[in-house]
């Protein structure tokens, strides 16, 4: 009778381990460059992401696929994922320090300074500050679900990585997003180019009538005199350009302003586009 129970209690033990055995080998693992392994269930596969749940939870995780050495399929199939890093990152990989995970990043906007051209030239940066801070100021009152940081934040973290505006051509935009922690960086460029002149010439005549002890007029004396003025006047344009942070461009439009103005205000084209952009809530 002992050796009947003995023989119940092994075979009990065996199933179980066979089940445990089975469970584990019906899992999915992920393994990140990093090292790190994931164990659950891959729900989704896509160019860029891998949708996943961990074992025993029903929360669903995005993971990019850069993040991604291999996967172990439940199945038994392994797919390896090459790192191929561009050299304009290899060569930032020192300065870029991750401040966010993907996860934090979400519906987190940022907004570099703009860039300032006059007549197709360089100009002063505190006009592309300037823009920076408008377009803030505007979007920030329509944009509902979404956090905008503050210009003030943003620029004080690109200048603490480096990534100063004559060394962002260094930067990706997935660089400035993992920067900033962000999931949406808008880039501009304001634009002013000399149109045409408008003149003003305005002329006075100054009569002066000579009379003597008898009032009578003995004489009458005539002074002109003219001047004039040119206002310079400027034909402006903005571009306007929103990067997520694996790289994409969901949107790259350019508008310029209907008539030039003299004073080279870009607000007209400026609201223009941001009304119509992606992040934009009425």
């Amino acid at each position: 009778m002992k050796k009947i129970y003995l023989s119940l209690l092994c075979i009990m033990i065996a199933i179980c381990s066979f089940a445990q055995n089975s469970a584990q080998q019906k899992a999915d693992v992920i393994k990140k460059t990093s090292g790190e392994e994931l164990k659950g269930k891959i729900i989704k596969i896509t160019d860029a992401d891998v949708s996943f749940v961990y074992s025993g939870e029903t929360a669903e995780y995005v993971i990019k696929k850069s993040d991604i050495s291999q996967i172990t399929h439940s199945s038994g199939r392994v797919e390896i994922f090459s790192q191929q890093v561009p050299p304009s990152e290899t060569r930032q990989k020192d300065q870029v320090a991750m401040t966010a995970t993907p996860v934090d990043h979400h519906n987190k906007i940022a907004i570099i300074p703009f860039t300032f051209l006059m007549d197709n030239q360089p100009g002063a940066d505190a006009i592309g500050m300037k823009a920076q801070q408008d377009a803030y100021a505007l979007l920030n009152q329509h944009s509902a679900g979404y956090t905008i940081l503050d210009p003030r934040s943003t620029n004080a973290a690109l200048v603490q990585a480096g990534a100063t505006r004559d060394k962002m051509i260094g930067f990706t935009m997935k660089n400035l997003c993992d920067i900033l922690g962000v999931e949406y960086i808008i880039d501009g460029t304001v634009t002013q180019n000399k149109g045409y002149q408008t003149s003003y010439t305005s002329t006075s005549d100054d009569t002066k009538v000579k009379r003597g002890d008898d009032n009578k007029v003995k004489g009458v004396s005539n002074y002109g005199s003219s001047s004039s003025d040119a206002v310079q006047r400027f034909d402006v344009s903005v571009s306007l350009q929103i990067y997520m942070d694996n790289n994409a461009s969901i949107y790259n439009e350019s508008h310029k302003a209907f008539l030039s103005n003299t004073d080279g205000s870009y607000s007209g084209p400026l609201e223009y586009l941001l009304k119509r952009c992606p992040l934009y809530r009425k």
